[in-house]
């Protein structure tokens, strides 16, 4: 019977598509760079694209539902095999995958020269393929456990279709309920599967330096900061205005910080790939605390929601997008200067773009967010491009202790 392994070894072309993160992440981070620099010359006036959608529309729609979705299909094609004992999506399955994710952005990119509905048609084509992946491998390894994600990715499907159906209708749709509930989505699997991997790794880290305080192993504590988080995200979505959505918010952002206090992130300071992990998670409670603020302070909403759309997804995912490319490539796990320095970028984008939403005219801020950001990802894509497009390397001992593996 075939293995995870032998069916890697026994593709005979580039060494791109031997596994999923390869071509998602090295694209998605390329897209990720390009798509901010075509969103600062479409706000100076110097529109490259024909698309439909206004700039801010079209860079929140990018964002969240094209770069997201590319790490979103890394990460599933890496770990599933993992989690089920199943056989990856190789070769040119997988290029079929990649070329759908692409005709979505290009169909995005001139959807205002395209008949009504289309673009939406090609760009659901690809998450609609890829919970069709997920779903059969669930079902097949009765993995039942891992619903969840398949749930939350078939309501992250459906807010993109939301967001589609909004601007087609009243062309904000940056400002309504697809976009709120694509976030949603988004900060709930980063709550599921970051209380997966957040912990575990940082346990092995912290095991091969004979710690003697490791993380919390999973228990009720987390299923109780998972409902809590559920029930204040829905609240948000459904009244992003109303007092209550604002204090439940502010519960969840107690609960999530109580959650990653209990990582034991600060012993784990001296490996970047380590504490990125914390740092990452540790901007969902803050997204949280942002919006329970905007529900008593004058924040604008834009800044609050960039805790988490560039905080909790751009910090959260770059660090995924390193770590798991190093470990399944074969390489050591630790970080060079050049991935640290792509955590900082990220960081001060973070921190800038906030910065510049909650004071007015401070463009300056927008472009130091922008230009950071480019760094990060556009970095990522330099750095990782011989890493992503070369075959695997021998194995080696790994010095830090982190297990390559995705955990089950």
């Amino acid at each position: 019977m075939s293995t995870t392994a032998a069916r890697m070894r026994d593709w005979r072309g580039p060494a791109i598509l031997s596994f999923g993160f390869r071509p998602f992440f090295l694209f998605g981070s390329a897209w990720a760079g390009l798509a901010m620099v075509l969103w600062v010359m479409m706000l100076s006036g110097n529109d490259p694209l024909r698309t439909a959608f206004d700039p801010v529309a079209w860079h929140a729609h990018e964002l969240l539902f094209g770069y997201l979705g590319a790490v979103i299909a890394g990460f599933l094609l890496t770990a599933v095999p993992n989690w089920t004992g199943s056989l990856p999506v190789t070769g040119w399955p997988l290029a079929g995958l990649v070329a759908l994710w692409l005709a979505g952005r290009a169909a995005v990119a001139i959807s205002a020269l395209l008949p009504p509905y289309v673009a939406m048609a090609v760009d659901l084509a690809f998450p609609i393929a890829l919970a069709g992946f997920l779903a059969r491998e669930i079902i097949t390894g009765k993995n039942w456990k891992n619903l969840p994600v398949l749930a939350l990715l078939t309501l992250w499907t459906l807010a993109n279709a939301a967001y589609h159906q909004q601007a087609l209708a009243d062309g904000l749709p940056a400002f309504g309920a697809g976009l709120r509930l694509g976030l949603a989505a988004a900060v709930m699997l980063i709550t599921l599967i970051g209380g997966r991997i957040v912990p575990s790794f940082t346990r092995n880290w912290l095991s091969a330096q004979h710690a003697t305080r490791l993380p919390a192993p999973y228990g009720q504590t987390d299923t109780s900061v998972v409902l809590v988080t559920a029930l204040a995200l829905a609240s948000w979505v459904i009244t992003p205005d109303h007092r209550l959505a604002a204090t439940l918010c502010f519960i969840a952002g107690l609960a999530q910080t109580w959650r990653l206090i209990r990582w034991q992130g600060w012993q784990a300071t001296s490996e970047a790939l380590v504490w990125v992990l914390h740092v990452g998670y540790g901007f969902v409670p803050l997204g949280f605390f942002a919006i329970a603020g905007s529900g008593f302070l004058p924040i604008s909403g834009a800044a609050t929601q960039h805790v988490w759309m560039a905080g909790a997804v751009g910090l959260m995912t770059l660090a995924v997008m390193t770590r798991a490319s190093l470990g399944h490539a074969g390489r050591p796990l630790r970080a060079t200067p050049a991935i640290t320095a792509l955590y900082l970028a990220m960081i001060l984008s973070v921190g800038a773009r906030f910065l510049a939403g909650a004071m007015p005219g401070q463009d300056w801020l927008l472009h130091l967010a922008a230009g950071a950001w480019v760094f990060a990802f556009g970095g990522f894509a330099v750095v990782y491009f011989p890493i992503l497009t070369k075959p695997k390397a021998a194995k080696r001992k790994v010095s830090v202790g982190i297990n390559p593996e995705t955990p089950k």
